[in-house]
Parts: structure tokens; sequence; C-alpha cells
């Protein structure tokens, strides 16, 4: 079980970024949550199995259709448990 939390640089909000991240981290059992953040940015913590996390970091660097993605920050952090992913 790891843990990623990531800020998304760019385009990122009003395109939908939340939710398709949270289906996705849902697909992949993800558990976390995502978040707009008040400069534009968008903050996700994504904790699961290596392969699950890394897909989404991955999905981060693209997003969804109608996002342009200028930078992403992925940081390493303990995990603590969740259930599920919500958007908060």
């Amino acid at each position: 079980m790891i843990r990623r939390r990531v800020l998304v640089e760019g385009r990122v909000q009003g395109v939908s970024f939340r939710d398709s991240c949270r289906r996705l981290a849902c697909r992949h059992a993800v558990r976390g949550w995502v978040r707009n953040l008040p400069d534009g940015r968008v903050e996700a913590v994504f904790e699961g199995d290596a392969a699950g996390v890394e897909r989404l970091v991955t999905w981060v660097r693209t997003g969804p259709p109608g996002a342009r993605v200028d930078d992403v920050d992925v940081r390493d952090e303990p995990v603590e448990g969740f259930d599920g992913f919500t958007i908060r």
C-alpha cells in the first residue's frame, strides 16, 4: 500500500477533472480524495496498491478531455487509510 499527494496546475477546473478522477480511482480500487483549490489547481491524495496509484498519477498528467495540465507535483506520504474515494 502506498500514498501519493498530487497538485495539478493548468486548466483543470470546470472540465470534470474531479469526477473523472473519482471514477478512475474507483475502477482501480484507489482510495482517497480530490478537490479544487482556490488558486485554480486541483489537489488529490491516492492510496492503494502501487499499480493502481501509479495509474492515477499517470492519468493526472493529462486529465480528462478539455483539460490542459501544465505541471504536476507528486509527493510520497505515509499511508493513513481511507474508505473509498471522495470529491471534497
